[in-house]
């Protein structure tokens, strides 16, 4: 993916997950390192509550509807919880409010958590809330896999052998 290809290949989408699961093994660590000092209602509470109000309300509308079509609402709803802006302006205003604490490290655990182990980025309004293979992206990932394989054959043809 670049600037002017919003997409990613499988190749970077996994190296895109693998970034987000170092940073969950470094929260962990931490996490784990401090577990005697970790207030649990507050650890549990700031987990929770990004799914409560980010995921669940969008996944009961998504699984009830019977065309699959929702509010965007619930897709703001989810992309706004499960930012990482959001979620450090949240530990800010904690730490100013009620000071530092290893409690707040659930909060990049949760969001690196969902995109390292299950591959849950933002979601754009053009897809469904969960995922389902839309027919125009497997179209174009089929030609696109065509086209690269059509370039890396051109390339060889051109390449003076040694």
């Amino acid at each position: 993916m670049d600037q002017r290809n919003f997409f990613e290949t499988p190749t970077t989408y996994g190296l895109h997950r693998a970034e987000y699961g170092l940073g969950l093994i470094v929260s962990l660590v931490l996490f784990f390192a401090h577990i005697g000092d970790v207030r649990w209602i507050p650890a549990v509470a700031l987990f929770l509550y990004i799914d409560l109000i980010g995921y669940i309300p969008g996944a009961i509308a998504y699984h009830r509807s019977a065309d699959k079509r929702i509010s965007k609402a619930y897709y703001v709803l989810y992309n706004t919880m499960h930012s990482l802006v959001t979620q450090g302006l949240v530990a800010l205003i904690w730490i100013w409010a009620a000071g530092p604490e290893w409690a707040l490290l659930v909060l990049p655990i949760h969001l690196f958590g969902d995109r390292a182990l299950f591959g849950n980025f933002l979601k754009p309004f053009a897809l469904h809330f969960e995922p389902v293979a839309d027919p125009a992206y497997l179209r174009f990932r089929s030609e696109f896999t065509a086209s690269v394989a059509d370039r890396d054959l051109l390339v060889e043809q051109l390449e003076p052998r040694s």
